[in-house]
Formats: C-alpha cells, structure tokens, sequence
C-alpha cells in the first residue's frame, strides 16, 4: 500500500499500490472509508471490540426493546457454539414467561411472488394501527459464504425506519422449508421484547413449508396469477397448509387475470380440508404496489384469529408445537452426539468409500455406524 497523499481538497487518503506515484488528480481512484479491511479503524488500529454482554444484560435489553440487544439475542440463539448455546438457553429461560402474547404468522411464496413488498405494506399498514410488528426474513444461504443472499432488510426500506418495527434476516442455512433451525427460539425473544405481532417469511421453495407451519398460528400462502399457482391448489402440496391465500399484484392489466385466478382458486378450496378446524380457508386478492386489500388481508387475520381463540384451537396448536418443538431438538441432538463420537469418526470415511464403491449396502452401513454411536 503506497504511503497517503495529500488530495486536492487537503485530506489524505491512502491510494492502492497499483497507482501510478506520478498521477495526478485525474486519476481519480482512492481508498475511502468502507473498503477497510473488517475490524481495522482508518488510522490501522484494531477497531474496539463490542462489550461482552451478561445474561442479566440481554434480559434488561431485550425487556427494554433495545433493538441492538434484541439483535445480538436473536444472534446468540442462532450460535452453534456450544458456549452461546448454554447461554441462550439461560435467556430463553427467563425470557419465557414474558412470551406467548403474539400473534405469530407465517408466510410463503413461489420467488416472485412479492412477499417482501407485501409484508412491508401490510407491516406500514400494522404499525399505523399500533401495533410493535417483528419480521424473520429467512433468506437462502449462500453456498460459498453461509451467509444471507437476499436482503430481505434492504428491500423492506421504508418499514426499516418506522419505529415499532424490527427486521431481522437469518440465513436458512439449508433448513427444511428455508426456515432456520433456531427460528423459533428467535420468536420467543421477539415477543419477550414486547413486539405483538412477529411474521415470519420463508424463502419459498415449494411444498416443504411444513417447518414454518409447525411454529406459527396462522399460515399466508402469497400467489400471483398466471404462475400456475391455481393448478398447485389441485395438487395440495403447501395450498393445504394454508389458513389464507392471497393473489398477490392484482392492479394494472393484472387485475382481470388476479380476479379470475381468485375465482379458480375458491372453486379449488371446497375440495380440500380446511387446514385448522373451524376456519374455513379464505381467499383474497390484493396488491402490495398499491396497497389495495392488505387492510382486508389483516381484518381476515384478526378474524382468524379470534375464532381460533375462541374455539380453543389456537391454544392446542400451541400445545402441539411445543411437543413437535421437543422430539426435532431431540433428534437434532442426537443426530449431533452421534457425528461427534470418536468410533463414528474413526470408521465414517471408511463405511462411505465401502457404500460409494458398492460393496457395502447402505442400510448395513447405516446399521455398522449406529452400532458404534
């Protein structure tokens, strides 16, 4: 790196070693502030560490609605690291009786379908009503870096600066349903944080949505006419999940198309079950660009809503869930345990080069390796 240099307006800034030592203003290519390597300050010097927080601090920042706390909560809970995991689960312990007084919806969609739009104007549209909204955007995890892809954040711009509104993006990291595997832990900080309505968005990948189905109360299948979503409804898959279906951009030269895939799809309604009891499964157009019908989509939810608390099924889904939630962490935990035994490890690469090659049946392996966990 060449030594820095006075600009033409006095400030010096450092100039990659490729430029020419003799290039004068015109060559206008510097190093600004951004392009720094992670955690070095512009004078070179390690940028400051955040401050460690306790367990009393995340319990009195998350309760206090501190979004930076709520934040490195939520991040805290997402740690695979065996440390951030005892701690979380110290949080979740006295973060639990403060949850359970949200509504929690889920929704899904073929990409394309408009769900960022849509939550943003149907989140604009909640929080001017007065309620505190939280958003999990599950988004597909990168291959190379793990990480997010889609940005959900950038693309929620205007909800991201109403206050009462907290977005979080996770990675899916290849979860079932691109939903992720500490998402529901993540719902529980959220409403310990006093946030009473929490929407989580899934990636949408299909009909493998049943993991955000097992963790929310009411279930928002988006659609947009002339995707062949209307056939989808014939075939069941994720449509027979659902408590409310939406056509999604029914405006402009859209709108006749939007309303006859509306007519399709109730036509299509009567012949599947009803995915909770004592609600039948609605059906509704509306257009996020505009903001026409999302006011509808929330008084259907509301309704929803109250039948289900009503009826009491609102509180044996709960039930059921948290059980569900129970046997997937065990599972999860012995899936881990079993990976992590020395026998396992010392005999894995051996058992997958005799079932890659053929000379040992998969299920015999499987049965050799169980044997040794």
């Amino acid at each position: 790196m060449a030594a820095p240099v006075q600009t033409h307006d006095g400030c010096p800034q450092p100039r990659p070693d490729w430029v020419p030592d003799d290039a004068g203003p015109g060559f206008a290519t510097w190093i600004m502030e951004g392009a720094r390597p992670a955690g070095v300050s512009l004078a070179g010097k390690p940028a400051p560490r955040r401050r460690t927080l306790t367990l009393d601090d995340y319990v009195a920042g998350v309760r206090g609605r501190d979004a930076n706390v709520i934040a490195r909560a939520i991040t805290l809970v997402e740690s695979n690291a065996p440390a951030h995991q005892a701690l979380a689960q110290q949080l979740l312990a006295k973060l639990l009786p403060h949850t359970g007084g949200a509504r929690r919806i889920g929704i899904t969609g073929i990409p394309g379908a408009g769900k960022s739009t849509f939550i943003e104007a149907l989140g604009c549209d909640l929080i001017a009503r007065g309620h505190r909204l939280a958003v999990l955007a599950v988004d597909p995890s990168s291959t190379i870096s793990g990480g997010s892809i889609l940005a959900d954040k950038i693309r929620m711009e205007k909800l991201c600066r109403l206050p009462g509104a907290f977005i979080r993006p996770s990675p899916s990291g290849g979860s079932l349903g691109g939903v992720a595997r500490k998402t529901r832990e993540a719902i529980l900080v959220c409403e310990a944080a006093g946030f009473d309505v929490v929407i989580v968005e899934t990636v949408g990948v299909g009909q493998n949505e049943v993991a955000v189905r097992s963790m929310v109360d009411f279930f928002l299948v988006l659609m947009i006419a002339g995707a062949g979503d209307e056939m989808q409804g014939i075939k069941k898959g994720v449509i027979e999940l659902a408590d409310t279906l939406v056509i999604n951009k029914a405006d402009g030269d859209n709108r006749a198309r939007a309303t006859a895939a509306l007519a399709e799809m109730r036509r299509v309604l009567r012949y599947l079950h009803p995915a909770t009891a004592g609600w039948a499964t609605q059906a509704l157009l509306a257009s996020a660009l505009t903001g026409d019908g999302v006011g509808e989509v929330w008084r259907v939810t509301e309704d929803f809503f109250k039948t289900a608390r009503s009826s009491g099924e609102l509180e044996r889904r709960r039930r059921a869930q948290a059980v569900e939630w129970m046997h997937a962490l065990i599972g999860e935990s012995l899936r881990a345990r079993f990976y992590a035994s020395p026998s396992v490890r010392a005999r894995l690469a051996a058992v997958e080069q005799a079932v890659a090659s053929g000379r040992q049946p998969a299920l015999a392996a499987a049965l050799e390796l169980l044997e040794l966990g």
